[in-house]
This record gives C-alpha cells, structure tokens and sequence, in this order.
C-alpha cells in the first residue's frame, strides 16, 4: 500500500522555542517553523539560531522550516545555516517567482524545497517553478499576500488561481497541493466548509496555525466511508481484469481510477 500523504501543516513561530515544542506534539503530520511573517525583524536572528539548535537533532514529526523571501536581508543566513541541519525535512521558500529562485537555492542545498506562491507573476510561472529543479517537492499558494496583490475581496476570486496551482503540480508530477490556511481560527464551521471547497477543486491537507484546527482539516480530507467502498471495488475489479472495463454499477475503471482509488485507500488507513 502507498504510504499515506501528509494531510496536516502546523506553523508555529521560529521566535518561541516553546509554541515549537508544544506543535511538536499536536498530532500534525508536519509542522513548519516560520522564520518569516511570524517573527519581527528584531527577532530574526533568534528565530534562526533557535531552529537550528531544535535540527540538530531529529525531532518526533518531520519538520520544515519557511526561511525568509529570497530577496530579504536574511535568506541568505537562513539558508547557510539551516540548509544541511540534520533534523530538516524541507525548507518552504515564500514568495517565489520564478525558477530561477528555485534553482538557486536547489544548488546549496540538498533539503527537499516547497515554493510558496504569493503573487499574480508567481501564479502565471506556477508550471515554470513546479519543473524548476528536481528538488522541488510541492508548490503551494500564500492566499494572504495573492488576496493583496489582485484585489480580491470575496474568496471565490482565488479559485482560478487555486486550480491554475493543483494543475500546475499534477503537470509536473508533483504532490497536490496544500490548501493555505484558513486565518480565522475561531470558524471551525467555515474552515470545514472551506476545506471541502479545497477538496473539490483538487487540493489535499491543508496548512493550519492553531492545533484546534487539525481535526477539522483531517476529517475534511479523509475519505468517507461509501468512498473506502467505491475504491475497494475498483481494486478488486482490477486485480480480475485486464484494461478498461466497466463495474455493474455503470463506472468505467482505467488505470487512472485505479491510481485514485489506491490514493483513497492509502489515506482510508489514517481513519
């Protein structure tokens, strides 16, 4: 069976070593410490140094670290530091634009790079980022700063450029894409309700920024039990028959539903 995909991306400040901690426990499948937005400049540096003394050891879930944009005064110490930790599961670069950033970064460090695409020009090179460099495992929107930059002020204005990102990593054969997070973490109503929307234009997991949310997120993204059904039938039909085939409920089964229904199966496991 496929080893089931990360559904679940806690952010927690680089700048309080102990809110670090305490997501380390939460049940989340990653947790990202923010060296970025969450730590004012006059903290930078103890944000840094107090991640890599957490990766110097391997810690109890994968971690990934969001160094600060590129073309800030402080990627460059970001990366010289944090790029070889031995803890590090993957460095997320915000505010990428372009694939050149990706593969500048790609060739001082073998982390595993997440681009955060934050911007109209990033949206439009989301392909051109994904294919960047071997290294990229995932790309991802940053909604805050996209709502900025294009003026949107009612959500469904994003949805383009949602589907424009989860098209974009399939074409490039990478994971689907994270939702970002959902900032108001009083709404758990609205945050389901939200995920389903992500769920339904081809996002998986969902990025949070309190442990509040992470059982929302997952119950979103976990399949639901006629669905676990649906699949199973599918493998079986397709472990009795070669090539397309139709089932006796009327679905048409080829590899591509074979792939889904495998994809369903290996997250059914978390349940």
């Amino acid at each position: 069976m496929t080893p089931a995909p990360p559904l679940t991306w806690l952010y927690a400040p680089g700048d309080r070593p102990h809110v670090v901690a305490k997501a380390l426990s939460c049940g989340a499948d990653v947790v990202i410490v923010d060296l970025e937005d969450a730590v004012a400049p006059d903290r930078k540096a103890y944000a840094r140094d107090a991640t890599a003394d957490l990766l110097g050891r391997t810690p109890p879930v994968p971690v990934h670290v969001r160094v600060n944009a590129l073309d800030s005064p402080w990627a460059e110490q970001d990366i010289g530091t944090l790029a070889e930790a031995p803890g590090l599961s993957g460095l997320r670069l915000p505010k990428v634009t372009s694939a050149a950033g990706i593969t500048h970064i790609a060739h001082r460090t073998p982390a595993a790079l997440y681009a955060l695409l934050e911007s109209a020009l990033a949206v439009e090179q989301a392909y051109a980022v994904a294919m960047a460099h071997p290294n990229l495992r995932g790309i991802a929107l940053g909604e805050a700063d996209l709502r900025a930059d294009l003026g949107v002020r009612d959500d469904t204005g994003l949805d383009w450029a949602r589907s424009r990102v989860v098209v974009a990593a399939r074409a490039a054969g990478l994971p689907p894409p994270a939702q970002s997070v959902h900032p108001d973490i009083r709404d758990l109503e609205g945050l389901a309700a939200s995920c389903a929307r992500g769920r339904a234009l081809g996002f998986l997991g969902r990025a949070a920024i309190h442990p509040r949310q992470l059982p929302v997120i997952e119950r979103a993204y976990l399949p639901t039990g006629e669905e676990i059904e649906q699949a199973e039938t599918v493998l079986k039909a397709a472990a009795t028959q070669q090539g397309a085939q139709a089932l006796p409920d009327g679905r048409f089964v080829d590899a591509a539903v074979v792939t889904a229904a495998r994809r369903t199966l290996s997250l059914a496991g978390r349940r």
